[in-house]
């Protein structure tokens, strides 16, 4: 991942953009992630039919890698350790949302429950 990392900061630094603001990479962190979101617009396809539909894939895979370079942008630009923020977070969702519990669900309307319930719990905490 350091290897990468130092891919994306030759990339801003080549472009003079390694002063760019935080603001601003949120910002293109959000529009990207609205254009993956249109892709899936007026449609409710399951896991197998993305999987079969290699057009659709294609679109995913560029609006994906967009929103991934402007994260990796941002933890560079910020000094992050990206891998060990990711890995700090997956642990803590691990501890939030137990397998166990979360496995619960069918796919019906309704069996979100414990994942909602869980999300709720930990809003009135950090309310606090």
């Amino acid at each position: 991942m350091k290897d990468f990392e130092k891919k994306v900061y030759k990339h801003l630094k080549d472009r003079d953009w390694h002063n760019l603001r935080p603001s601003d990479v949120a910002k293109s962190i959000m529009i990207e992630g609205a254009e993956l979101l249109e892709i899936f617009q007026w449609e409710n396809l399951s896991l197998e039919e993305i999987r079969k539909d290699k057009e659709k894939l294609e679109k995913i895979k560029g609006e994906l890698a967009d929103v991934l370079i402007y994260c990796f942008e941002m933890s560079v630009l910020l000094g992050l350790d990206t891998e060990k923020i990711m890995r700090k977070k997956l642990a803590y969702a691990g501890k939030k949302y137990p397998a166990k519990l979360m496995r619960v669900r069918t796919g019906e309307p309704g069996t979100e429950s414990n994942y909602w319930r869980i999300k709720q719990e930990y809003r009135s905490k950090a309310a606090k």
